[in-house]
């Protein structure tokens, strides 16, 4: 396996951490724009396979949360920029962490496979609190912006098998 430089390292750790921050901070349009015009951003549920299953390769079914392309996401955006969309009146607080960032070139040149473990803490209202934790494989390839890289394909995994937040409607 080939290695990545350190700075190449950190830079596409810190186009990450600025990434958190966007969402964090509410800023949806910035974000969008980390993202590429045919972006893949997809979350299955997480299924409980039991040892001897997993062994044989077996898996549980599961179902799509999240299948969305850009255009879903940027209309996603514009639903929460309207005040209308009632799952986030008032507006959630979140924090996106993300640590164990592993780069991995692929053989397309500029493009970069990038596996992290994050978790989002996210409260609502006075008594709301919901954790996701989980992974991501994201796939990113660099261009020539200020940004310096845009999410070309986003495959997000939870830990958790059950949801216990009433909604689902922050970005991972």
């Amino acid at each position: 396996m080939s290695q990545i430089s350190l700075e190449l390292h950190h830079q596409i750790s810190q186009f990450l951490y600025r990434e958190g921050k966007a969402l964090d901070d509410w800023k949806f349009r910035d974000w969008l724009d980390m993202l590429a015009d045919d972006i893949s951003y997809t979350l299955r549920t997480t299924p409980n396979a039991q040892t001897r299953d997993r062994r044989r390769s077996v898996e549980p079914p599961t179902t799509w949360v999240f299948n969305d392309t850009k255009d879903l996401l940027e209309r996603r955006v514009a639903r929460l920029e309207t005040g209308m969309a009632w799952a986030e009146e008032p507006p959630s607080r979140t924090t996106h962490m993300v640590s164990n960032v592993i780069v991995e070139p692929t053989e397309v040149e500029g493009e970069y496979d990038v596996y992290v473990t994050y978790l989002l803490y996210r409260t609502q209202k006075e008594k709301d609190v919901t954790i996701y934790c989980g992974k991501r494989h994201d796939k990113i390839r660099k261009v020539e912006s200020d940004l310096g890289f845009q999410i070309f394909n986003r495959k997000i995994t939870l830990d958790q098998v059950t949801y216990n937040s009433h909604n689902l409607s922050v970005f991972f």
